[in-house]
């Protein structure tokens, strides 16, 4: 006799009760559960259920931000078109009033609204130690994404320098290393503390960070990335005799900015050959990315290398996989490129410079969960980490010879432009030659085109290319590229 069918146990709760279990699913798994039957495909399709995944996977402010703007859209089809970004566009931002001097391997952050440079080298080899601000946010009304006005500031005591990096820490600026025009290597580390005033006006007050007898040795065009606004961690650069370094240094700041500690850290093999001119962008949590650079004999790279300061001895991990050897399926090798963590998952990757020194226009998204689907030993990859983004709509200068050099080590950190949403951290760099005074913004529009809320802001100031912003859970970045004039 056979057994009576019974229904599934699920189909024994209620309705509230199974959106609470998709709630804690992947997305990937909301959809497989969608497609079992009709009743599953009704629950797993709620606007409710899909806009609480968009909050979980890419934060609240992004996903706030999105909600100002999406029109009616449902929130299942903005979260599948941020999955599938595929296109970049860009349009030109002017220039209102005074303005930095043309320069190169400088620092750019965004911080409470505000965009500060400072430093980097100009020509003829002299450091410049000057600080500009220009106010991006959107209180009292600010259209910032129309125009840019930027003002000077007094940089205080910090002396002058390029290739150095300049992380956001809540909204604090963390400084490290950099060279100055005596080719002199620097490891100094310095605090900028942030003060607001009324009507969009501001002022840093710079202090030397106490960090007790221990720090890297001095260093320029390294990479740096801050880790949960606790521990800033950089990688390599170039050190005393024009020698890349290949050691990995984190400053503990979890007892605030009144001190810090340097020790070093990832130093079991294997380990990332040294280099200089590379990224290393963090992921959320513990864990942040390696991507690119020059190595010791001039070679340039194009490898993954992944890092988790969370481990009581942290181990550099090489992230490999099979379609590696497929020609177009990742980025070429190079050097001087940005890399910035965007929402939904995905680092963008632009630009750089080849073993030829030809450089690149390319704009390329590195897939989170497929690389940490590698990274954990899966043997079977279900889709590709590198995804070639096209191009939509760019001025015809976008195909112009562009690089982003890293001897400067810029800080990126995403930001929403009329929305004044917080920043995360980041970093890349920029070197080129004096020619043109253009200001773009570039967008990352999805098919539909009703909501621009993922603005990629491309600040080119007299030709010289000035990086990136970008972090987690938020949809903007900020990025300095050059166009030849």
């Amino acid at each position: 006799m056979e057994a009576p069918a019974w229904p599934p146990p699920i189909a024994h709760l209620g309705y509230d009760q199974v959106l609470s279990i998709l709630h804690l699913l992947p997305a990937e798994s909301v959809l497989s559960f969608a497609v079992t039957c009709r009743a599953c495909h009704a629950w797993a399709s709620s606007d409710a259920l899909w806009e609480a995944l968009c909050r979980r996977d890419w934060g609240a402010r992004a996903a706030s931000a999105l909600a100002e703007r999406r029109r009616g859209v449902p929130w299942r089809r903005i979260y599948a078109e941020v999955a599938l970004l595929g296109v970049l566009s860009a349009r030109r931002i002017p220039v209102k009033g005074a303005s930095p001097r043309p320069r190169a391997s400088h620092s750019l952050n965004l911080v409470a609204g505000w965009l500060v440079l400072f430093g980097g080298g100009c020509e003829g080899g002299r450091h410049l130690a000057d600080t500009w601000v220009t106010y991006v946010g959107s209180g009292a009304g600010n259209r910032s994404s129309n125009v840019f006005s930027w003002q000077q500031l007094d940089s205080g005591t910090l002396s002058g320098r390029f290739g150095h990096s300049c992380s956001l820490v809540g909204d604090a600026l963390v400084l490290f290393g950099g060279i100055n025009d005596q080719g002199q290597r620097l490891n100094d580390t310095w605090i900028g503390q942030i003060i607001c005033e009324e009507s969009h006006r501001m002022r840093i007050s710079w202090r030397l960070l106490e960090v007790g007898p221990f720090a890297p040795s001095p260093r320029g065009a390294h990479a740096a990335c801050c880790v949960d606004d606790k521990f800033i961690v950089i990688h390599g650069g170039i050190g005393l005799y024009g020698s890349r370094l290949g050691d990995t240094w984190l400053l503990d700041l979890s007892n605030g900015l009144r001190s810090g500690s340097w020790h070093q850290v990832g130093d079991t093999e294997p380990l990332p050959l040294y280099r200089s001119g590379h990224t290393l962008t963090w992921i959320g949590g513990t864990r942040m990315v390696l991507f690119g650079g020059r190595g010791s004999e001039f070679d340039v790279l194009n490898d993954v290398w992944l890092l988790d300061i969370s481990e009581r001895y942290p181990k550099w991990k090489e992230v490999k996989y099979e379609l590696s050897s497929v020609l177009g399926e990742m980025p070429f090798p190079r050097v001087g490129h940005s890399a910035t963590l965007v929402f939904g998952g995905k680092i963008l990757v632009y630009g750089g410079e080849d073993s030829q020194r030809r450089r690149k226009d390319d704009f390329w998204t590195l897939d989170l969960p497929a690389l940490l689907q590698v990274e954990s030993g899966s043997k079977k990859m279900k889709k590709r980490m590198w995804k070639k983004l096209r191009i939509d709509g760019l001025p015809t200068i976008f195909s112009c010879r562009i690089i982003i050099h890293h001897a400067c080590n810029l800080k990126f950190l995403p930001i929403h432009l009329g929305c004044g949403c917080g920043w995360g951290p980041g970093h890349i760099s920029c070197q080129t030659s004096p020619g043109c005074n253009r200001w773009f913004i570039i967008r990352a529009p999805f098919a539909w085109k009703a909501w621009i809320s993922s603005e990629i802001l491309l600040a080119y100031k007299n030709g010289y290319l000035s990086p990136a912003i970008s972090a987690p859970n938020l949809e903007l970045m900020v990025v300095l590229y050059k166009f030849p004039g």
